[in-house]
């Protein structure tokens, strides 16, 4: 044993099995699968049909905090710093 290692009473060997398990040369399941990442169900399809209404949203907010910093009048704050009681 290399580094230390304690024996495995088992032996059962992780590295061999890490070593074995890998990708497959051809997966049989692959092409019953393929439509899975195709057409309307590609990533981004899938992604821009989660949130609908989510871009109209965005832009209409974005719209109205524009419209409401630039056009509309705050009576609550005076130019010396001062606050009324009402």
């Amino acid at each position: 044993m290399a580094n230390g290692e304690k024996p495995n009473v088992t032996g059962f060997d992780m590295k061999k099995l890490i070593a074995a398990s890998g990708q497959p040369r051809y997966d049989p399941w692959e092409k019953a699968e393929a439509w899975r990442y195709t057409g309307q169900f590609t990533r981004w399809n899938r992604f821009k049909n989660a949130f609908p209404g989510l871009g109209i949203a965005t832009v209409a907010f974005a719209g109205y905090c524009a419209y409401e910093h630039f056009f509309m009048k705050d009576d609550h704050h005076h130019p010396d710093g001062t606050a009324t009681s009402h």
